[in-house]
């Protein structure tokens, strides 16, 4: 598809709409962006050449004929027994920087390439900093991350590694935003929170999962969740596929947050698409310490429309998730464990069963949070 056809970024809340030949975050109201829904593929369409997100490449908006790409997507899927009950698990950490978020820093990266954008900014608690770096090395781009002072090291060297000039914000997770959109009138705010093209590649996990499962989708898919990407990609992929006519239902798709930061599950409970008060305390989960999502009301309407539902787990819930997955072999941070973790509440309340599909969205390496593991064990 060409830039000029009919595809455009819309603002949700005013329904205005942008071209797609133009570089932006936001709207001129300063609201966040989608794209406009697109019709999804065939499995005909998969260029089965290319082993990587990629092969989906005729789901995107447009033609993008000089990707910036280091083989991320198509990751394991495995089965596994946890806890007596069977699951598949989608171990995103296989990826170039060991996170999900190359999936969608490689497709925006690719897109901001394309149009000619020289220098970006990103502000992340760690992983999409990582990968924004990587792909913006990868491009020959100018990458500048902000993240908090108290990030875990790893991801800080990862960040540093590819060249990246790193700023360390003192305070909570949301003054790294606030000092970001203070420095976007001078680079590119590329932000995975906000770039409509973030999740354009985060989708590409719903296109994984149907060819995994011999082009079917399945019954359930379990997310860690701190802003929502992954949840609003689920959402779009597998909506697209059951326009398409590829699919004959949407799974349900389940978020999980980290008791001590869950607006979203708070908001899902209270039946609302506003944020609500909310108490707020630090986490072990710290990639899903987000305090004010940016798409919330699509991240609702994605959990809605497919039938599912927001779950809290606890903070020993999920470093005793960590622990049983290192005990199958499974090397996670805590914020991927805390899907893992809401797995036996699921089952209890009835809202997956075991002779369903399931699959458990595993979303970045325990080599992320390598101090914080170390300080754990010596313990």
């Amino acid at each position: 598809m060409s830039l000029t056809e009919a595809t455009h970024f819309y603002d949700p809340e005013t329904g205005a709409r942008y071209p797609l030949d133009v570089a932006r975050w936001c709207s001129d109201t300063g609201g966040y962006l989608m794209v406009e829904p697109l019709a999804g593929i065939s499995k005909d369409e998969i260029d089965t050449r290319v082993k990587s997100l990629w092969r989906y490449k005729a789901a995107l908006p447009l033609d993008i004929p000089n990707p910036v790409t280091l083989g991320e997507g198509c990751t394991p899927l495995v089965e596994k027994k946890f806890r007596g009950k069977t699951v598949l698990f989608k171990l995103e950490w296989f990826s170039p920087t060991c996170s999900f978020k190359d999936k969608g820093a490689s497709v925006m990266v690719s897109y901001l390439k394309h149009l000619g954008v020289p220098a970006i900014l990103e502000d992340s608690s760690g992983n999409g900093g990582a990968a924004i770096s990587a792909y913006g090395a990868a491009a020959g781009m100018k990458v500048r991350i902000l993240t908090p002072a108290h990030a875990q090291p790893a991801k800080i060297a990862q960040m540093r590694i590819f060249g990246a000039e790193v700023q360390l914000v003192p305070g909570p997770r949301d003054a790294t935003e606030r000092e970001a959109l203070k420095q976007a009138d001078e680079i590119f705010y590329a932000s995975h929170n906000w770039h409509p093209f973030f999740l354009e590649g985060t989708k590409m996990t719903a296109y994984e999962l149907w060819e995994d499962l011999n082009f079917k989708a399945p019954d359930n898919v379990i997310v860690p969740a701190g802003a929502g990407s992954n949840i609003m990609g689920c959402g779009m992929g597998f909506a697209e596929l059951l326009a398409a006519g590829q699919i004959d239902k949407m799974p349900k798709i389940f978020g999980v947050q980290p008791a001590n930061c869950a607006p979203i599950a708070k908001c899902f409970d209270a039946g609302v698409d506003e944020l609500v008060e909310t108490a707020i305390s630090s986490t072990i989960a710290e990639g899903a310490s987000i305090k004010f999502p940016v798409r919330l009301k699509p991240v609702l309407s994605a959990i809605r429309k497919s039938e599912g539902k927001m779950v809290t787990v606890a903070e020993d819930k999920i470093m005793a998730a960590l622990l049983d997955l290192a005990e199958m072999g499974l090397f996670v941070e805590p914020t991927s464990a805390i899907a893992a973790a809401a797995i036996d509440q699921l089952l209890e309340a009835g809202d997956i069963r075991e002779h369903e599909t399931t699959v458990v969205l595993l979303s970045g390496g325990g080599l992320k949070a390598a101090s914080f593991i170390t300080e754990y064990l010596s313990k």
